[in-house]
């Protein structure tokens, strides 16, 4: 990948490890796996942040759960094919990872962005008043691939976001937050579901090159 192609995206998380390895997939016989993280927010809230981590980055064999860690890599997103639709899967795919002994001084949960709105912003209020505008951010990578990642403002950036045009190139930084939610599979079943997206914290517009 190219440094540039790093550089759209980047990641930084901090928590304690919440789950065992579960096998992903299998690239040039280079395995995947995937693994929770706990992550505390400023609030007295948590997100459960999924990692993608190579076998060679780690032992995938042990069980680490309770440990803190730091890994700092890229936010990403696949198609995954199921129930006659295509659902959107995202995970930090790690680059770097390190055992911790606390978090202190380091940054918990930090994101920033550069790509290109490739979705009508959704700019709505909530019952209580509070401005919110979902975006969909397509974020290249190298070879031709392409990131999405659903986004979220609040306030003025809400406000500033409910008025791109599809195609805008922005550049964000923000958090990453996780979303649990009920999802109706038939008439008597309901399953519970966890979502992940970007509450924006701050946001601007690239110029377009005159």
């Amino acid at each position: 990948m190219t440094e540039q192609g790093i550089n759209h995206n980047q990641v930084e998380v901090a928590g304690r490890i919440q789950s065992e390895f579960q096998f992903s997939h299998e690239i040039f016989g280079e395995g995947f796996y995937t693994v929770k993280l706990l992550v505390n927010r400023l609030s007295e809230a948590t997100d459960e942040i999924p990692l993608l981590i190579s076998e060679r980055l780690m032992d995938v064999t042990k069980d680490y759960r309770g440990r803190l860690v730091r890994a700092c890599g890229q936010f990403r997103s696949y198609n995954k094919h199921e129930e006659n639709r295509n659902h959107l899967v995202l995970s930090v795919f790690v680059r770097d990872i390190e055992f911790l002994e606390s978090l202190d001084d380091v940054k918990p949960n930090h994101i920033v962005l550069d790509g290109f709105i490739c979705k009508q912003p959704v700019y709505r209020m909530t019952p209580l008043g509070r401005e919110i505008c979902d975006i969909l951010l397509a974020v290249n990578r190298s070879y031709g691939k392409s990131d999405y990642i659903p986004c979220i403002c609040w306030g003025r950036n809400a406000r500033f976001a409910g008025n791109l045009e599809i195609g805008s190139r922005i550049e964000l930084i923000g958090r990453i937050q996780s979303r649990e939610y009920q999802k109706r599979i038939s008439e008597n079943e309901i399953v519970k579901r966890t979502a992940y997206e970007v509450s924006v914290n701050k946001l601007e517009i690239h110029e377009k090159d005159a």
